[in-house]
């Protein structure tokens, strides 16, 4: 299982001085060096964290493979174009959210999807879509050409309740066992911490974790490298 390391939340804490740092493309670097095998970012529409800049820094120096997430809008798609990163993951979002707070419906809206997804691709660029762990969605991943489906772990990383935590793991499950039966590639994030990974990483079907403020946060305390190598250290382990 690759882990795949968001720097969004390095650029949250610059953003909020409008400082010259932390350096999200230098967290990066770092989190490479510490055996990270992707890294993410998620342009948004109202630039709260990362910026263009950094995109376009990203993609010269990133020597595993670039993850930018980004909204379904055409300033993000010709971006895309232009800076080619290694992968695209199409996601849901809404100016007044924190993060990123559910998966992407690609049932209601599959032909706008399919042409965002060719139009990727014709830049030979990979497609992943962010999507709920609903066999519904997975099917309409298929259906629309997405290359990968990240599955959002948010509902089993908030649950409380054991019996809700069991219902969202399961849910998991099944989506992942589902979509890999279709031949798509199966990732996962949202939410993970150094404790909830344990089990996540059960699943087999999941190829890849994507990570990023828990990582970013002991990186505050330990540094980024000794924090992915502890994320890695967890997945890794038996």
């Amino acid at each position: 299982m690759k882990l795949a390391i968001n720097v969004d939340h390095v650029a949250t804490v610059r953003q909020a001085r409008k400082a010259k740092y932390p350096d999200p493309v230098a967290a990066a670097i770092l989190a490479e060096l510490g055996g990270a095998q992707g890294i993410v970012v998620h342009l948004r529409e109202d630039r709260r964290h990362i910026q263009d800049r950094d995109v376009e820094i990203l993609r010269q120096v990133v020597k595993t493979h670039l993850n930018l997430e980004m909204a379904m809008t055409e300033e993000m798609i010709s971006i895309a174009l232009r800076i080619k990163p290694d992968r695209c993951t199409l996601v849901p979002e809404k100016r007044e959210e924190l993060t990123t707070e559910g998966g992407l419906d690609v049932v209601s809206q599959e032909e706008r999807v399919r042409s965002v997804v060719e139009r990727l691709h014709g830049g030979g660029i990979e497609v992943s879509l962010f999507i709920d762990p609903d066999i519904a969605q997975v099917e309409a991943a298929h259906r629309v050409g997405s290359d990968v489906v990240e599955l959002h772990t948010g509902i089993f990383a908030e649950a409380v309740d054991p019996q809700d935590k069991k219902a969202a793991f399961e849910a998991l499950e099944k989506a992942a066992r589902y979509a890999r039966s279709l031949g798509l590639k199966v990732h996962a994030g949202h939410g993970l911490d150094y404790s909830n990974v344990l089990e996540v990483k059960k699943i087999k079907e999941i190829e890849e974790l994507s990570i990023g403020h828990a990582v970013v946060a002991r990186a505050v305390l330990v540094g980024m490298e000794q924090a992915v190598r502890d994320m890695i250290r967890l997945i890794e382990g038996s």
